[in-house]
């Protein structure tokens, strides 16, 4: 006869979990903090390709041009979801992931500690010569409990909490440093704040940039911006009420030495007014000293030169007149950019459209390499350009790039013999295009200044979470967390007096540990000194 199969359950060695049971370990595991840490480390990973690789939402021409020099890998990081790595699901994940894994640990950790804060010192334990710090001795005390109400009365000086119990055998039980735990559960709740500080920064914060010429403005509305991006939950229409006039700009750089070329100083002197109706202030803006208004803060991000021309087309009539922005390329500021003319006529009056685009160098040195641009101050200054008449598509209602000229269907001047048209100019100088088609004079040079205004209502969420995270840092770092006993028992041997016992606790035991049990057992010595046949007992003992 077969004996039945054994039940899976004993196959196994124990019972199934069931759903309820494998929820709580998901959430015990989730809600540990090596997971904490380890989701921590993830989400620094996770950051990293938004640092290396251009993001779409906030730099949109330097991922076009990433993806135009890298078509093969682009298309991998696309479907990644690297051009948009703060908004992408997978990191999004990580940090949601993160949040409750903190919630789940503090929250208990902070039940348990104030449950511990209300609890008494643990009683002392019976054989005090077994604990690492233990000094003993005998001393003539008619009563024991005078004793440990001496010894209470120490420890309480210098402010430990103290548990004690009279009659025989009695004993006072101290513990010292609950900073430490604070400290601890300070950091971890800043470390939370931090992340409540970027998750709201994320939805409701707006960032947008803006290039200003030399003497012109910028008010904060929307339509003002060169690029704008709000938060996921901001819509833009609630902005800071205010604006700014860019008066002028300086730069300064390095003559000499090594660090030739390198800026010294970057200041940006604006007038800005708060409301629709302030009064004109005067403030400089400098690299990592922007100007704030009302938590609003406009950074100076960048600079570089406006050529000013002016444009005339083939009746000699001007075109267009006034500064154009140049795009740095490179420390020395190598500059490209465009003009454009779009209501030009050609020589027989029909509409025509003009356009130039070329190099501006402020230091200008011709080499077999091409031009290049030596100096980053205007010491030498040059422009190159190129130019183009027919269809530049100015006029057709669709929207460009200012700083890009389509010449699909524009056609090129040429030189007599054939090769492109292209003219250096310096600052007075005049090219005139072939067959009369117009001219463009190079008459002075302006500067630009770049600026970032920047909104985020978790400012302060951020600053103050970070300042409590340094503070408890530095507490769980240096706050001790010990526990001393005091324990009095009737001398066995006559009767008469009794035996004293000080001994010490602390987590990875130090020499400070064994000075402060020391330090005690002399002051409560001083009060019930020792017999004197009682010497050898009175000597430090330590324990491994």
């Amino acid at each position: 006869m077969t004996s039945a199969p054994a039940e899976p359950d004993r196959l196994l060695g124990g019972p199934r979990l069931g759903p309820i049971g494998w929820l709580r370990w998901l959430w015990r595991t989730l809600t540990s903090m090596r997971t904490a840490l380890l989701l921590l480390l993830l989400l620094a990973l996770a950051a990293v390709p938004g640092s290396l690789i251009p993001q779409e939402n906030r730099q949109p021409a330097e991922a076009a041009d990433f993806r135009k020099r890298n078509p093969g890998v682009s298309q991998l990081l696309d479907k990644l979801g690297f051009f948009h790595v703060f908004s992408s699901p997978w990191f999004a994940a990580v940090y949601l992931l993160l949040f409750v894994s903190l919630a789940g640990c503090i929250v208990p950790r902070c039940w348990h500690y104030a449950r511990t804060l209300r609890a008494q010192p643990p009683a002392a334990p019976r054989n005090l010569a077994r604990l690492p710090q233990h000094v003993r001795w005998t001393a003539p005390v008619a009563d024991a409990g005078e004793a440990v109400l001496g010894a209470a009365h120490i420890l309480r000086r210098r402010r430990f909490r103290v548990a004690t119990e009279l009659g025989e055998g009695g004993w006072v039980a101290a513990e010292k440093g609950s900073l430490r735990e604070a400290g601890n559960l300070l950091f971890h709740l800043a470390l939370f704040g931090l992340l409540v500080a970027v998750a709201i920064g994320s939805l409701f914060g707006t960032t947008g940039q803006k290039l200003v010429l030399q003497g012109d403005g910028f008010t904060n509305t929307r339509t003002q911006y060169d690029d704008f991006t709000p938060g996921t939950l901001a819509n833009g229409d609630n902005l800071e009420p205010f604006g700014f006039q860019l008066k002028g700009f300086t730069a300064t750089y390095q003559r000499t030495g090594p660090e030739r070329g390198t800026a010294s100083s970057f200041i940006a002197r604006l007038s800005y007014t708060k409301g629709t109706d302030g009064m004109p202030r005067d403030a400089r803006v400098e690299v990592n000293h922007p100007l704030d208004v009302n938590g609003t803060k406009v950074f100076l991000v960048g600079h570089g030169y406006a050529p000013v021309v002016t444009v005339r087309d083939g009746k000699g009539n001007v075109a267009w007149q006034g500064p154009v922005p140049f795009l740095p390329q490179d420390g020395n500021l190598r500059s490209v950019g465009v003009i454009k003319a779009p209501d030009a006529v050609d020589t027989k009056g029909r509409p025509d459209q003009l356009g130039f685009t070329g190099l501006f160098l402020p230091t200008v040195q011709l080499t077999k390499n091409g031009w290049l641009s030596t100096f980053p101050a205007a010491d030498k200054p040059v422009m190159v350009l190129t130019a183009y008449h027919g269809d530049l598509g100015l006029n057709n209602g669709t929207p460009q790039n200012v700083y890009q000229l389509n010449t699909k269907r524009a056609t090129q001047f040429k030189d007599s013999d054939g090769t492109p048209y292209a003219r250096a100019l310096r600052p007075g100088d005049r090219m005139k295009l072939p067959d009369g088609a117009g001219s463009l004079s190079f008459d002075g040079i302006q500067e630009w200044a770049s600026f970032q205004i920047a909104h985020n209502p978790s400012n302060g969420t951020a600053l103050w979470s970070a300042i409590a995270a340094g503070a408890g840092l530095m507490t769980s770092l240096f706050v001790r967390r010990r526990r001393i006993w005091v324990r009095v028992r009737p001398h066995a041997a006559d009767g008469i007096g009794a035996q004293i016992e000080v001994a010490g606790l602390e987590p990875g035991s130090s020499d400070r540990l064994a000075e402060e049990v020391e330090e005690i057992a002399a002051e409560l010595r001083a009060r019930f000194p020792e017999t004197p046949d009682d010497t050898p007992d009175s000597r430090p003992e330590e324990r491994p």
